[in-house]
């Protein structure tokens, strides 16, 4: 660790920052319950948690976007009071939020600059912010376009957007929330190089993951919260990546599903030379042929950005198809509207589970039948059946292990991984015939990462269709049968899963063709 008290970006090293008691409460919900913690200059600090344990709850509160109900932060063994992101940023300490604090309308250099001073008073000077992105895009390795809109780019450059705002702002600590749920493994491996330079140049690090394999890599000490209480913290060197899962979920954690042998069946979706636009009026899709069968799941592997999400949009009729054919069970499902393909038993669970696939005003109960809330039992002659819609949610509750306060609790103050459960839960309770999965255990922690593809699994070996869309190789691996690898809106190949390596896979995934 270095001895100067300032940083590269010449700003103010933090030596550490400690919680005290840390208690967090909200409706029916204590989510932090007096919980101790701490980071050291030149240390990764991992916090590991189920979904809902109150990870990103406690870190909210560092950040200033929480206020304690009780308990006190020191920085450097002073007590602070943080009422805002405004004082936690003058502090030096930033933030890379799980879900994205980003303007979908504006350009990523406005994004970037609000909130911070201009060099021209009123006026923006987004030539200078531009400028200063691009210099820490060519030191990060964060390819970014200044000028882009934010809804224009994928989950992946969103990130980026994240870390880039982060550095920016010169921050001495740095928390890092799920930074990597999104990231392929050559990005995951660039970003762990910044990491530890960070580090060695005197930055605070404190790492949420439900990576466990990454947080034994880059982590120095590891701390574990379940159910809004601190377990323990201990070095990595002394524990493993399964002592870990078991310590943070509280049982034995299985890491490889059972694939067993299911007898694959007729075409169920076919796609052919199917082509669309992507949202930055470039082909999103230039002649993708591809056959689904019963019984089977086809992973689609590539990097961020290729193709993924305009392939899911052109199947699920969110997007229009401009050139090729859908078909589902023989029928032409070419640019019909998203209910009558839903109609035809087509379930989609969506990246951005918290935009696509919820409303998060709405309850729980309401979420677990936007798809069938207009058909009985739920509904008769334009009026809701409470009681039907209640008995729904109870059931699936508890088949899918919802963890929520109540089936009255609105969808936005659950964890990421319980938002997930729900969707899983609505979309194969209506025993579809095919399903198109995209990211669906992105940012859920270890038990629920398991938990959802054991349903995919069960799903398949009762005859469904499945397309597995994932930027995580291990998942693509664990889970397909076979696996088409997309690179720049083309289908590079198919591989069996018998033949696939993860070498093999990320050569495709850049472009080329193994010899």
């Amino acid at each position: 660790m270095p001895e100067s008290n300032i940083l590269p970006s010449g700003k103010p090293r933090i030596d550490s920052l400690e919680l005290r008691g840390i208690t967090k409460r909200f409706p029916g919900v204590l989510a932090n319950d007096h919980v101790n913690f701490d980071v050291k200059a030149g240390e990764v600090h991992a916090l590991l948690g189920e979904n809902g344990a109150g990870k990103s709850t406690l870190m909210k509160t560092v950040y200033g976007l929480y206020h304690p109900d009780e308990g006190e932060i020191l920085l450097n063994g002073k007590p602070v009071h943080i009422s805002s992101p405004t004082d936690s940023i003058n502090l030096g300490i930033g933030m890379i939020h799980q879900h994205f604090m980003l303007v979908p309308s504006l350009t990523v250099a406005e994004n970037v600059a609000l909130g911070l001073p201009s060099s021209r008073g009123p006026l923006t000077d987004l030539d200078a912010v531009s400028k200063r992105i691009l210099e820490l895009a060519d030191i990060y390795g964060l390819r970014i376009d200044p000028s882009a809109y934010v809804w224009q780019l994928s989950v992946g450059q969103q990130q980026r957007i994240e870390i880039i705002k982060a550095l920016y702002r010169g921050a001495a600590l740095l928390i890092l929330d799920e930074p990597t749920a999104v990231l392929t493994p050559q990005e995951v491996d660039e970003l762990f190089v910044i990491m530890r330079q960070m580090t060695k140049d005197g930055h605070a690090l404190i790492f949420i993951s439900h990576k466990l394999h990454e947080v034994v890599e880059i982590c120095q000490r590891v701390s574990v919260l379940r159910d809004g209480r601190m377990i323990g913290t201990r070095p990595t060197s002394e524990t493993t990546k399964q002592d870990l899962a078991n310590w943070m979920v509280g049982r034995e954690v299985g890491f490889t599903p059972d694939r067993g042998n299911v007898q694959r069946g007729e075409v169920r979706l076919k796609l052919e030379n199917v082509q669309c636009g992507s949202d930055r009026g470039t082909p999103g899709l230039r002649g993708v042929s591809l056959d689904i069968h019963s019984g089977e799941i086809l992973g689609i592997a590539g990097v961020s950005g290729n193709g993924q999400r305009e392939l899911a949009d052109a199947v699920t009729g969110l997007r229009k198809i401009t050139g090729g054919k859908v078909t589902l069970e023989n029928a032409d499902i070419t640019n019909l509207p998203p209910a009558e393909i839903t109609e035809r038993m087509l379930s989609y669970i969506p990246e951005e589970r918290m935009r696509d696939g919820m409303i998060k005003d709405f309850t729980v109960a309401e979420n677990m039948i936007l798809r069938e809330h207009h058909k009985e039992p739920y509904s008769r002659y334009g009026f809701l059946n409470l009681k039907n819609i209640s008995s729904n949610a109870d059931m699936l509750i508890k088949k899918f292990h919802v963890k929520t306060p109540s089936q009255e609790t609105l969808a936005k103050n659950l964890s990421g991984g319980n938002i997930q459960k729900i969707v899983l839960a609505r979309e194969i309770s209506r025993s579809p015939r095919v399903i198109i999965a995209a990211q669906p255990t992105r940012g859920l922690d270890i038990g629920a990462t398991e938990y959802v593809r054991e349903q995919l699994l069960e799903q398949r070996k009762q005859g469904t269709a499945i397309i597995l869309i994932s930027e995580d190789l291990d998942e693509i691996l664990a889970l397909s049968d076979r696996i088409a690898v997309i690179y720049e809106g083309s289908v590079m190949d198919i591989v069996p899963r018998s033949e696939a390596t993860p070498q093999r896979l990320g050569l495709l995934m850049a472009g080329v063709h193994p010899e």
